[in-house]
């Protein structure tokens, strides 16, 4: 435990990257690949804090093309991530690991209000905490979210998951020549407008200096790795 460079993470998944090969929803493949990578870095000791999307079943931003109204939107996107992490929580819990699931709104049968200094407790006694519902409020992304459940329980860094190897200047999909950042400030994120995170959960890092690492998360081991202080993905930081 004391040689890993991370000890507390918060790790941010997209509920797109719950769809693996699949046009919508929920690939059971990737919920068991997903578990089995966080259950490497619970075994060696790692406190886990997880918040993860609703875009693979709903997202918010696009309700008002199908003429509902935002908010609206926005609270069937809490919904939606609540799906997620059910699923996740679930596929957890089979590889022997406890977890608890907890709620930015009310619903309790199905999972804890979210209380922070409860949600310290849960982390400290080696549970994987997943944080649903995003914030709570309309007008709030998943990634805002996740940069304020990372400072709120002290975590050491915000993992964000995704398909590629860290933060480019341009899209490494669609331009096989992008550069690759191994380190880069949150004042150059907002001004080269990478679109790693929103405005204001980068924002938030930026202002409690809380250190970002985005990586590949679809490569077995890398969050291992990551944690183990082995040089994987791109650090964002002051």
């Amino acid at each position: 435990m004391s040689s890993l460079k991370y000890k507390r993470i918060l790790l941010k998944l997209s509920g797109e990257s719950l769809m693996g090969k699949k046009g919508f929803g929920i690939d059971h493949n990737v919920l068991d690949f997903f578990s089995t990578e966080v259950k490497k870095v619970h075994d060696i000791g790692v406190q886990v804090g997880i918040v993860i999307g609703g875009g693979n079943i709903y997202r918010g931003l696009s309700a008002s093309d199908q003429g509902i109204d935002r908010v609206t939107g926005d609270q069937m996107g809490m919904l939606a991530t609540m799906i997620n992490s059910l699923a996740l929580q679930n596929a957890i819990e089979h590889k022997g690991v406890y977890s608890r699931l907890m709620s930015a709104i009310h619903m309790e049968q199905i999972a804890e209000p979210y209380i922070r200094r409860r949600a310290i407790r849960h982390l400290e006694k080696g549970r994987v905490v997943i944080f649903g519902a995003g914030t709570g409020h309309p007008y709030f992304s998943t990634d805002t979210a996740a940069s304020l459940r990372a400072v709120e329980v002290e975590a050491d860094v915000i993992i964000k998951g995704t398909r590629v190897d860290g933060v480019f200047d341009s899209d490494p999909e669609k331009n096989s020549n992008a550069l690759k950042y191994d380190n880069i400030s949150y004042l150059d994120i907002l001004k080269k407008n990478l679109r790693i995170m929103d405005l204001t959960a980068v924002s938030l890092c930026q202002e409690n200096d809380l250190p970002m690492v985005v990586f590949n998360m679809d490569i077995p081991d890398n969050l291992l790795k990551l944690v183990n202080g082995e040089n994987v993905g791109t650090i964002i930081k002051k």
